[in-house]
């Protein structure tokens, strides 16, 4: 989709259904009338608006939608209205009879010419595209960023997202010159206020080369870990193992590897936890380097800073923290299945125009 301007965005529920309740309609109305301020075509997919409940009652339908968005020749971009984390439910109904496959190759045009984006519990979803070989890019979706509650999108949020409406790509990412505080209210008492702001850092180098490059996979370390722990749900590992969810060893190879942390800020416990389970797998053996991006509210940053080199246990192994995407506002976008190449130097991370899984 590079240098290919999108017009047609189709809003899924694959996770929480909380786009469709009441309580939430004025911030849904917010977005829409934001996209359609971008010059943006907005529809909602069937089942996108059925509510907390009948998403979590229809994984069924989530996958439905997920489908014929891929299979719409008209849509250009698919965004994930929210997270959750329930996502991989869907696995049995995308995969049983590899209907996600089907969809990727009987409408190869429509399918692979989109733009999915979406961040958190998504991170299913990514791993789900990265095999059939669908492109996709992390860190925004419509509910927590073009849905946000200040008088405009967050500057260094709306960039990334305008750049990837205009052109259909990323081109850099560099680091944001604030943070913003989470919020704790979102009620419509709070539209037109902006959250409090810090100045940001910037990336941080936390050992290795300071140069390094591989394509990027990856997304929240909870979901990631919920592949392999029963602790949330108890079908998960073993739908995720009975579709080969998670990429092996091999496919890790020379990949950069983007772990970033939910908005329920995990304890240093149970990062570790999460960062051992990767080093069982044989990820961190694999990849070229790592991303880590910012803790929400900079919680536990200490801690996950020293767990990233202590359970690695490589010096030699680049580890880049602090970059902004994921569940820390504001957010970039990071493209999934282009070669990327990180100079913590110049404080940048570019991306190359050729898209492939």
């Amino acid at each position: 989709m590079s240098d290919k301007a999108i017009k047609n965005v189709s809003i899924v529920s694959l996770s929480s259904g909380i786009l469709g309740e009441p309580f939430i309609e004025f911030e849904k109305n917010i977005g829409v009338r934001r996209l359609e301020e971008f010059g943006l075509n907005v529809k909602f997919m069937p089942h996108a608006l059925s509510g907390i409940e009948y998403i979590k009652g229809h994984p069924e339908a989530r996958a439905r939608d997920l489908l014929d968005a891929f299979m719409d020749s008209e849509t250009d971009m698919i965004l994930c209205a929210i997270g959750g984390d329930d996502t991989y439910r869907m696995l049995p109904y995308l995969f049983e009879h590899e209907e996600l496959k089907k969809a990727a190759t009987d409408n190869k045009k429509a399918a692979t010419d989109k733009v999915f984006l979406g961040y958190s519990d998504t991170t299913i979803n990514h791993f789900m595209l990265h095999k059939v070989g669908l492109r996709s890019f992390y860190g925004q979706a419509f509910l927590p960023d073009i849905c946000e509650l200040a008088p405009d999108m967050l500057p260094y949020t709306e960039k990334y997202f305008r750049e990837l409406i205009t052109t259909g790509t990323v081109k850099e990412v560099t680091p944001s010159d604030v943070w913003y505080e989470e919020r704790t209210e979102f009620s419509p008492d709070q539209v037109g206020t902006v959250p409090p702001s810090h100045p940001n850092k910037g990336f941080e180098l936390l050992q290795g080369p300071a140069q390094f490059s591989g394509k990027i996979l990856g997304g929240c370390i909870e979901s990631m870990y919920e592949c392999f722990s029963p602790d949330r749900y108890e079908d998960m590992p073993v739908l995720c193992r009975r579709y080969h969810l998670f990429p092996e060893a091999e496919d890790w190879e020379g990949r950069i590897i983007l772990l970033e942390t939910s908005e329920e800020r995990p304890s240093p416990d149970l990062y570790r936890k999460a960062l051992e389970c990767l080093k069982a797998e044989g990820v961190f053996d694999a990849v070229s380097g790592i991303l880590a991006g910012k803790p929400q509210d900079e919680v536990y940053a200490e801690e996950y800073k020293k767990l990233l080199v202590e359970v690695t246990d490589d010096p030699g192994l680049p580890i880049l923290f602090d970059v902004n995407v994921g569940h820390a506002n504001p957010r970039c976008i990071i493209p999934f299945g282009v070669e990327a190449c990180v100079d913590a130097d110049a404080q940048i991370i570019r991306f190359t125009d050729h898209q492939t899984p």
